[in-house]
């Protein structure tokens, strides 16, 4: 996340929300109990700053580590070694960090930061999307996912579906505390994304009540049950679909567009060499099976000199030709979570993703 503090607003300076932080992981209980030598809110924030200055491994941060920076900056008094951080930090539950992220999004609200990415009738964009970031066929924990293959081997995992704040015409993204996709506790069944899912929109409903999202996501998630969540608990959507995977619905988007229910549009950009043309049907099935859950279906061709592009989603918004460009570019942000978060997060310097070929 790269957001500038507006002129003015020091609360939101990297120094002001690097305190908000510390301040927020002082309240997360030591499981040792009694006096310690290093706290685990020095041990956290050890994390964090190993995390935010990019260095590829616990052991390479303990090797390059300056206390006296670490402290100045990060407000660390004793910075532990890569063991000690391990022995500190793995019992630690991720659902403690969850204030941490609602204290950090408060103080942007605070500071009008997240003005701008309001993106249509007052409703935030939010991009949802799964994603792995361990592997190993050794390596192993309780909270693994296992995938059995052909020949008997066992790949152990770690997923989580991710969330960001996005919008069209900003590089910045907001990500929100994602939801672990891992082994739950009493079950012998792998976790999935669906399950996932509703969890975080539970949680999203309790930490954020009355803002307006639109959730984007891909085709994998445009069926009745996760629309029907999504509903449940008041969230609008722009759902990628497929031909494929949505045969029934393309078929009666054809019909409507044969019986003359269809709205067209069509859009020139010369300065890009581009036409951007529409065709869009409001209130059809989402499949035979589920006949009563309806969506407005929005298809789109993106016309240059030797290139079309073609994509589909579905809404639960209204289309016309005033919104449809609009609610297409939601759409096509989606990628946003993908580049501007996993991406990033991967492969420029964070090293989130960790694999294991043993």
């Amino acid at each position: 996340m790269a957001i500038a503090a507006p002129k003015g607003r020091k609360h939101l300076s990297a120094d002001a929300l690097f305190r908000l932080v510390r301040s927020g992981f002082t309240t997360i209980p030591d499981h040792r109990g009694g006096e310690t030598a290093i706290s685990l809110t020095d041990a956290l924030m050890a994390a964090f700053a190993m995390f935010s200055l990019k260095s590829p491994s616990l052991l390479a941060f303990d090797k390059e580590r300056a206390e006296g920076n670490l402290a100045t900056i990060y407000g660390i008094a004793r910075v532990p070694c890569d063991t000690q951080m391990r022995e500190l930090l793995d019992p630690v539950c991720p659902a403690s960090l969850r204030p941490l992220f609602k204290g950090v999004f408060r103080q942007l609200q605070r500071g009008k930061a997240l003005e701008a990415m309001v993106f249509f009738d007052d409703c935030y964009l939010l991009a949802l999307d799964g994603t792995g970031y361990f592997a190993s066929k050794t390596i192993h924990c309780a909270a693994c996912l296992q995938q059995v293959h052909r020949n008997g081997s066992t790949t152990y995992s770690h997923q989580m579906l991710g969330a960001a704040i996005i919008h069209p015409d900003l590089r910045a993204v907001i990500p929100l505390m994602p939801e672990p996709i891992v082994q739950q506790d009493g079950t012998d069944k792998n976790d999935c994304e669906r399950n996932a899912a509703k969890r975080f929109m539970a949680k999203l409903r309790k930490d954020h009540p009355h803002l307006k999202f639109i959730v984007t996501e891909d085709s994998l998630s445009a069926n009745a049950p996760h629309i029907e969540t999504l509903q449940d608990h008041g969230l609008h959507d722009i759902l990628g679909v497929k031909e494929g995977d949505h045969a029934y619905l393309f078929e009666q988007v054809q019909a409507a567009a044969q019986a003359g229910r269809a709205t067209y549009d069509e859009r020139h950009d010369r300065a890009a060499g581009l036409v951007h043309r529409f065709r869009c049907v409001n209130d059809m099935p989402l499949n035979a099976s589920n006949a009563n859950v309806r969506v407005n279906f929005i298809e789109y061709w993106e016309i240059g000199n030797n290139k079309v592009q073609h994509f589909s989603w579905v809404t639960d918004l209204r289309v016309s030709k005033r919104t449809v460009h609009h609610l297409m570019r939601g759409g096509r942000a989606r990628w946003k979570i993908e580049h501007e978060t996993f991406n990033t997060l991967k492969n420029q310097g964070y090293n989130f993703r960790v694999y294991f070929d043993l």
